[in-house]
């Protein structure tokens, strides 16, 4: 049986020093601790893929924290099968002792509890990332109410927009020719111009 330690950072310049401290807790030699620095949103990270290859029936995987292994429930919940079921592995999770398959090695009740507690722990992540894009909908939707406006801010109207504007709704004026006065390109100009027309029309009906 071996045991192996897995770290994982977000970013190069992340310390991974607390997650090292940690497995020199655990008596995990530096030759077996893998350490990849990146996202954790998927499992295509190298040093996480060749712990893998390197897992027989009987090793532990020791991890800092289970949002060390990953960030995608569902896809922690698929590498957590893979490891207990299909390699025969174990998995200590350090600061949560029910997540430990090694310490119920031999106990049915012990993994099935392990798995449970996992299967919530995904439940709750999933139903928290639902109320988060439920609480921004429904933010947005109440700033739209109020007049707050979303996407790329507009470029600001060269200085005589105003003048030829009138001139194009006057007539004396091509919307091509005031467009090139204004260094504009005429589909801009005119759709500018519709944007200035709506919001007179607006604010003569308010009236």
């Amino acid at each position: 049986m071996e045991r192996y330690g897995y770290i994982r950072v977000s970013a190069k310049d992340q310390n991974p020093e607390r997650q090292l401290l940690a497995m020199q807790e655990q008596q995990i030699t530096k030759e077996k601790i893998y350490l990849d620095k990146m996202s954790g949103q998927d499992f295509s990270r190298p040093q996480y893929m060749k712990l893998l290859k390197k897992l027989k029936k009987g090793d532990v995987i020791i991890i800092k924290s289970i949002d060390r292994l990953g960030r995608n429930y569902g896809e922690i919940l698929e590498q957590w099968r893979k490891i207990t079921k299909e390699i025969g592995a174990d998995i200590q999770v350090i600061d949560m002792p029910l997540l430990d398959t090694n310490s119920f090695h031999e106990d049915l009740t012990g993994v099935f509890i392990s798995d449970l507690v996992l299967q919530i722990l995904a439940y709750v992540a999933e139903t928290e990332r639902a109320f988060i894009k439920q609480r921004q909908a429904e933010g947005i939707a109440a700033a739209k109410q109020k007049g707050v406006k979303f996407g790329r801010k507009g470029k600001e109207l060269p200085d005589e927009f105003e003048k030829y504007y009138q001139l194009w709704g006057k007539g004396e004026i091509s919307i091509r020719k005031a467009a090139r006065a204004l260094q504009m390109n005429h589909t801009t100009f005119y759709r500018r111009c519709m944007e200035r027309q709506k919001i007179i029309e607006k604010n003569c009906s308010e009236m």
